[in-house]
Protein backbone atom coordinates (compact mmCIF):
# COMPACT_ATOMS: atom_id res chain seq x y z
CA UNK A 1 0.00 0.00 0.00
CA UNK A 2 2.82 2.35 0.63
CA UNK A 3 4.03 1.34 -2.57
CA UNK A 4 0.77 2.78 -4.37
CA UNK A 5 0.74 6.27 -2.52
CA UNK A 6 3.92 6.94 -3.60
CA UNK A 7 3.44 6.27 -7.23
CA UNK A 8 0.63 8.13 -7.01
CA UNK A 9 2.59 11.20 -5.67
CA UNK A 10 5.12 10.68 -8.04
CA UNK A 11 3.16 10.70 -10.71
CA UNK A 12 1.32 14.13 -9.80
CA UNK A 13 4.94 15.80 -9.07
CA UNK A 14 5.75 14.71 -12.40
CA UNK A 15 2.36 16.25 -13.99
CA UNK A 16 2.94 19.47 -12.03
CA UNK A 17 6.63 19.67 -14.02
CA UNK A 18 5.49 18.41 -16.98
CA UNK A 19 2.57 21.36 -17.11
CA UNK A 20 5.39 24.21 -15.60
CA UNK A 21 7.83 23.04 -18.20
CA UNK A 22 4.83 23.76 -20.88
CA UNK A 23 3.80 26.98 -19.72
CA UNK A 24 8.43 27.87 -19.59
CA UNK A 25 8.18 27.18 -23.27
CA UNK A 26 5.09 28.58 -24.33
CA UNK A 27 6.53 32.19 -22.36
CA UNK A 28 9.73 32.15 -23.87
CA UNK A 29 8.08 31.96 -27.40
CA UNK A 30 5.97 34.69 -26.55
CA UNK A 31 8.98 36.88 -25.77
CA UNK A 32 10.97 35.81 -28.64
CA UNK A 33 8.19 36.80 -30.72
CA UNK A 34 6.93 39.89 -29.01
CA UNK A 35 10.43 40.57 -27.18
CA UNK A 36 11.48 44.05 -30.15
CA UNK A 37 8.34 45.11 -30.00
CA UNK A 38 7.78 45.11 -26.37
CA UNK A 39 11.42 46.89 -26.14
CA UNK A 40 10.24 49.42 -28.60
CA UNK A 41 6.99 50.31 -26.44
CA UNK A 42 9.52 50.59 -23.69
CA UNK A 43 11.92 52.57 -24.68
CA UNK A 44 9.22 55.47 -26.27
CA UNK A 45 8.20 55.16 -22.67
CA UNK A 46 10.97 56.02 -21.22
CA UNK A 47 11.86 58.69 -23.88
CA UNK A 48 8.70 60.37 -23.15
CA UNK A 49 9.34 60.61 -19.07
CA UNK A 50 12.94 61.46 -20.04
CA UNK A 51 11.87 64.29 -22.58
CA UNK A 52 14.10 62.91 -25.17
CA UNK A 53 12.54 62.87 -28.75
CA UNK A 54 12.52 59.91 -30.17
CA UNK A 55 14.54 59.39 -33.89
CA UNK A 56 12.39 58.84 -36.68
CA UNK A 57 13.90 58.75 -40.06
CA UNK A 58 12.85 61.54 -42.48
CA UNK A 59 12.52 61.37 -46.29
CA UNK A 60 13.79 64.58 -48.15
CA UNK A 61 12.15 64.98 -51.53
CA UNK A 62 14.77 66.93 -54.15
CA UNK A 63 13.11 68.02 -57.23
CA UNK A 64 14.43 66.05 -60.33
CA UNK A 65 16.04 67.98 -63.46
Amino acid sequence: MVKQSRGKEGQGLVEYALILVLVAVVVIVILLLLGPSISNIFTEFVDSINGTAAVTPTVTMTPSS
